[in-house]
């Protein structure tokens, strides 16, 4: 209970404070390329519930959702504004808003797509979904240049199968194990700097 009061009073403030950046990145996104300004996405949450998660739209609209889940290195789909947003993480601010409406959490085991979660080895599924996803966590810290470690790859995706997600799982693992208060702020002051040193 404490951990949601927290989520949605500092989402509340998020949203608030930051309203003239988001407004400002909403309007480049839409200058910069046709579309919506948000991406959608199905998203596994808290107890197997799906979700449609919110972020600034960095890549070429496709309505048919046809291209890969992940994303490697310098990607063709990339915008120009996309670029900046995702070396940035701007582009995650959106997701205050699925915070506030209680589908995630500041900090928490980022929420993936159905089909890497319909492989989740089932003791970690359990464990890994019984908290609300997040913004942020120790996995996302770590891997805050995924793309460039998939692009080294002869096979990204099934290097983000075999290699990144398993890692991923267990590092959210031991943050279900350890979740409080503290752990979140210290999580969330940690990302922060991240972004800045970048």
């Amino acid at each position: 209970m404490a951990k949601r009061l927290f989520d949605w009073v500092m989402s509340s403030l998020g949203l608030l404070a930051l309203s003239p950046l988001l407004l400002a990145m909403a309007l480049l996104v839409k200058l910069d390329s046709p579309g919506p300004v948000f991406y959608r996405q199905e998203r596994v949450g808290r107890h197997g519930k799906p979700f449609r998660i919110h972020k600034f739209r960095t890549m070429r609209h496709d309505p048919m959702g046809q291209g890969p889940q992940i994303t490697v290195g310098a990607d063709a789909r990339i915008t120009r504004v996309g670029a900046v947003l995702r070396a940035t993480k701007l582009d995650e601010l959106a997701q205050l808003i699925d915070v506030w409406l209680g589908d995630m959490s500041l900090v928490g085991p980022r929420p993936e797509v159905p089909r890497y979660v319909a492989q989740y080895p089932a003791a970690l599924r359990d464990k890994v979904l019984s908290v609300r996803p997040g913004i942020t966590d120790i996995a996302s810290i770590e891997y805050r240049d995924e793309s460039a470690v998939l692009a080294r790859a002869s096979d990204p995706e099934q290097a983000y199968v075999r290699e990144v997600l398993p890692h991923k799982l267990q590092l959210a693992a031991r943050y279900v194990d350890n979740a409080s208060l503290a752990l979140d702020i210290r999580l969330i002051l940690r990302t922060i700097a991240a972004i800045v040193r970048r």
